[in-house]
């Protein structure tokens, strides 16, 4: 049956070697079962609830790119996506959790328009390289300052704006050594080195009686206070055009290279014929749908996770990783006593980290032309000093078409990016009116 289903002769692998694939992929990832419910739960919505989303969404997703593609790539909700939902659409700009699920289910409906048009492709080959690179950079930065604000590692000052915090606090001094443990256990390539990290946080803040330990298995909290909680009324408003089209654009860059970068490692992409172009269409339909049902469900837009390509480093090629990750997913439904136990000071290392690792791709980056340079810098550190992806964006592209349209360039930009460009100006003008 699991020949049948997979293929697995014709991918020159066997259960055992997908079976571990798919253990080391939800080792590197499962740290989003922690992290997830605490960045979104800022927003006023039940932990126990977005604990069970997380798990559910991240589960339905990656079953569907197992079954639908054969793909050994896995689906969850995306960090910098639930930091823009968190700390943008709600606390920044003032929308409900409800009308932010809203954002998130209209951006998989155009986002899934785009991947059965062809215009997903047409998008992505359009923005240039500097850009695309810098947006995982600026996401970094992002949630660096978000990590470092939550272990009281920055803190505020009226004369600068941000100082750092003190060393002597408990929460502090946890996010550094977590920090430490997970960077040494990483650059000793030792599987699932965030999740320890966040684990061993935990472990000391009980037995320093900072936080409470009550259990470790469980029957799953209630999804009801986030399932379908979706308010659509905000979404044909002006102001929601940024968001949306955010949204839109994080899960493009985000979800298509992750795809791109992992079958290429797998040698999935390598082979173009028709067969294989089919099955790479299915990949992109997959994570598509998989952003539709993470909105019903309770949790930020959902994606492809880059930590997919430990498990193709184990050796994982089909569907069957995957499938092994999404079974892992639900197992962890019967662990929600443990993210009582986690504190937000526990996953901030993990964000300061993640930050370090997404700021390398700032080396793609063409820093010797400075039509290229500047908008890549600008979309990086934007993020970060305006607590908002959607600004970074902005920033970035309007300035990449003002520079080589005043430089001469202007045959170097390609349609879309003036598209997007335009849509940003528009943003800026029209919530700028009567101001």
């Amino acid at each position: 049956m699991l020949e049948r289903l997979f293929k697995l002769k014709e991918h020159k692998t066997n259960v055992q070697t997908e079976a571990i694939g798919g253990m080391t992929t939800f080792l590197a990832m499962s740290y989003i079962i922690f992290v997830n419910p605490i960045i979104l739960s800022s927003t006023g919505m039940d932990k126990g609830s977005v604990f069970v989303a997380t798990c559910i969404a991240a589960a339905l997703g990656t079953f569907i790119m197992a079954f639908l593609a054969n793909y050994p790539i896995a689906v969850a909700p995306g960090m910098g996506l639930n930091a823009f939902f968190a700390f943008t659409i709600v606390a920044t700009m003032g929308f409900t959790w409800q009308q932010a699920l809203g954002g998130v289910f209209v951006s998989g409906i155009i986002f899934l328009i785009l991947t059965a048009t062809g215009l997903r492709t047409w998008i992505i080959e359009g923005i240039p390289k500097s850009l695309r690179s810098s947006i995982a950079a600026g996401i970094g930065l992002f949630l660096a300052f978000i990590g470092l604000q939550t272990s009281g590692l920055v803190v505020d000052n009226p004369v600068t704006l941000v100082q750092l915090g003190s060393l002597a606090n408990a929460s502090t001094l946890f996010c550094v050594l977590g920090f430490l443990i997970i960077a040494v256990l990483d650059a000793l390539k030792v599987k699932g080195a965030i999740l320890i990290g966040i684990l061993a946080v935990s472990v000391l803040s009980i037995l320093t009686g900072n936080t409470q330990f009550t259990g470790v298995v469980s029957m799953p909290p209630s999804i009801a206070p986030t399932f379908f909680q979706i308010d659509f009324s905000k979404v044909l408003e002006a102001g929601f055009l940024q968001i949306i089209l955010t949204l839109v654009l994080v899960e493009l860059f985000d979800a298509t290279g992750v795809l791109i970068g992992v079958a290429k490692r797998a040698h999935i992409l390598d082979d173009t014929s028709p067969q294989n172009k089919k099955r790479f269409a299915r990949a992109l339909f997959a994570d598509s749908t998989s952003i539709l049902a993470g909105s019903m469900l309770g949790t930020s837009s959902v994606t492809a996770y880059v930590e997919s390509a430990s498990g193709v480093q184990a050796g994982g090629r089909t569907g069957l990783t995957s499938a092994t990750v999404g079974l892992l997913f639900l197992a962890a439904l019967f662990f929600s006593p443990l993210l009582t136990a986690v504190p937000a000071y526990a996953t901030a290392p993990a964000l300061i980290y993640l930050a370090c690792i997404m700021l390398r791709e700032l080396t793609e980056v063409e820093w010797d032309d400075l039509t290229n340079a500047i908008p890549a810098a600008l979309m990086a550190f934007t993020m970060a000093f305006t607590y908002s992806i959607a600004n970074g964006f902005a920033f970035a592209f309007i300035s990449y078409v003002v520079l080589k349209v005043f430089t001469g360039k202007f045959k170097d930009v390609h349609p879309a990016t003036y598209i997007i460009a335009i849509l940003f100006l528009v943003k800026f003008i029209l919530s700028n009116m009567g101001h």
